[in-house]
Parts: structure tokens; sequence; C-alpha cells
């Protein structure tokens, strides 16, 4: 027999494979389906920042009463952030009634404004953890790196300040030096770090002249880039390292918890394949790990991260040489 449970962000997992936030996991119905086919925990579909700022501005702009009443204008905007936000509290509640795995709330933001205040009521509807999903696309030509990184490690802090549940933080590779930035993050005290989210990517209709979203789910070619940082930083980081995009079938579980990460997030295939991936993600693993006489995760994660490795310096080869890619 083999053990497939794994610890991540201090959070007891039946095994690695973690549903990621997406459409997939808005409904306590989905989450009840991820749990049968033995899911080790799941991410709720974020809140997003913008959401309830755009909501409140939206009601606000919509009553005639709001600008001759200035307390009209208040109740509006308390109201509309409690409605935003009681919809996703149920949700929690919900969920927490009805599966028995790890229920880790999201919120999508991108700064350290007043939303970090409704982080304890997620808190007290009963989410085990709480991932913040950031991206601060750093393309003001006007700003230095360490003012966006400045961001993360306030958003952190004030989060931090209060909630007591496990925290972990989604982030992107969009930093001027990723390596000292995800270390400098992971002595805040946060307990996980997810490499890394999945973000809008546009495209242009060349007829209508419109932007629209293009590449919506990952592919599997998309593995390597956080294959790569996944080994580099994981030996490195004092906090757990989920792993995340382009794992789309159980040789990628494998090679990613060999890299160094405690966990997985899935999403893109699920969407393509359905729910019952999961299961066959975790057969593939028990497969391998008792062919390699495995007992359980501990023994081989980590065994080919950078600091396990024989060739360390394959991670940080950039340069494309034709001995090294197998292209003659």
């Amino acid at each position: 027999m083999v053990s497939l449970k794994t610890k991540y962000m201090g959070l007891e997992l039946g095994n690695p494979i973690i549903v990621g936030s997406s459409g997939l996991t808005n409904s306590v119905e989905n989450i009840i389906e991820i749990e049968k086919n033995g899911a080790g925990a799941v991410v709720l579909k974020s809140l997003f920042e913008e959401q309830i700022t755009l909501e409140i501005n939206k009601t606000i702009s919509q009553d005639e009463y709001a600008n001759a009443y200035p307390e009209a204008a208040d109740y509006i905007s308390n109201y509309s952030k409690d409605s935003a936000v009681s919809n996703y509290l149920k949700l929690i509640k919900d969920a927490k009634a009805s599966a028995s795995i790890p229920i880790i709330a999201s919120i999508n933001c991108v700064s350290s404004s007043e939303w970090t205040t409704y982080a304890s009521k997620i808190q007290e509807a009963g989410a085990d953890g709480l991932e913040l999903n950031i991206f601060i696309l750093p393309s003001d030509p006007r700003q230095i790196g360490t003012e966006n990184e400045k961001v993360y490690l306030d958003i952190v802090q004030k989060v931090q300040s209060v909630v007591s549940i496990p925290i972990a933080l989604k982030i992107s590779s969009y930093f001027s030096g990723l390596a000292k930035t995800a270390l400098s993050l992971s002595w805040t005290g946060i307990q996980g770090m997810v490499l890394f989210n999945r973000f809008f990517s546009p495209d242009i209709d060349i007829d209508n002249f419109e932007v629209k979203p293009t590449n919506i789910f990952s592919t599997p070619e998309e593995l390597a880039s956080s294959l790569r940082w996944v080994a580099m930083l994981s030996s490195r980081l004092h906090c757990d390292v989920a792993a995340s995009t382009g794992i789309h079938d159980g040789s990628a579980v494998i090679k990613q918890l060999l890299a160094g990460a405690k966990a997985v997030q899935i999403s893109s295939i699920l969407y393509k394949n359905g729910f019952g991936e999961i299961k066959t993600m975790k057969a593939d693993l028990e497969k391998w790990m008792k062919k390699h006489e495995f007992k359980s995760l501990d023994d081989f994660i980590g065994k080919m991260s950078i600091k396990e490795t024989e060739n360390p310096a394959a991670y940080e080869r950039v340069q494309f040489m034709k001995y090294f890619s197998g292209i003659e």
C-alpha cells in the first residue's frame, strides 16, 4: 500500500491534487462532485477586489437619491459590499457543511485597500485557508520593481493582521528578481506559495477592432515554466510550494512533486474532460509510486529539485543549444 497524504499550508490533505480557483468551484454541487472524485482540497472561485468596487459604484450611480443624501450613498455602499461578500460567505459555509476536504477561500486582489478587512469574515465563515491571488502587471515605466513588490508585502501584512487561518500567495513570474521576491514573501509567515497564477491574455479581432481574450485554458506545454521555478525555489523558500498551470495528467503531477511541490492545482483539464480526471491522476500517481517502491510522497518530493538533482544547471540554463535540446 502507498500513502498519498501530504501537508500543504499546514492542512492535512488526503492527496496532493487540489482543484484550483475557477468557475468549477463556484457551487456546492460541484464541490461535492470534486470530493467524490478524490480531490485532496478545493480552492473556491475568487472573490474579486474589482468586482466589489464595481458593484458599489454601479449601485450608487443608479440611485437617484445617492447624490442628494450622502447617508444614502453610505448605506448603498455598505449594502453592496455585504451583498457581494454574503454570497461568498454562504458558499464557504455551505461547502464546509457538505464536504470534508479542506475548503480554501480565494481573493483576487491588486491592492491593500479596505477589502482586506473582509478577510476576517471569510475566516468566520469557516474557510480552512485563504489564497491571495495577486497579479500586478509591472507596466508603469515610472514605477520601480520594489514599489510593485511592496504592494504584495502590504497585502500580506494587512490580511495577517485580521486572520489566523493559513495564507497562501498565488503569484506570477513578472518580477525583476523573482527568486529574491519569492524568498522575501516566504519570510512574512505565509504558509504557501502557488507558482503561477493564470491571467487574462489579450488578442485582437482584426475585423471588428476589438481586444478579446485568448488561451483561456492552459496547455500541457505550459508546464515547463512552473516546473523550472518550483524546482529552483521549493528548497529555498520558508513555506510550502504548490504548482499550477499546465498540469494535465498524472505524469505532470509526478514531475511537480519531484521538483519539490507539496501539492498541485488543476482546473483546465477538468473543463476539458470532467472531474473523472482527478481519479485518473491519482491512479497514475499510485501506479508510479508502486513501480518505484515509494511508500509515501515524502519519499520522493523534491528528489529532483535544484538542491537534490545531479544536474542543477539544467534548470538555470537559458541558452538554446542543440546538444541540450536534442534537436539536430
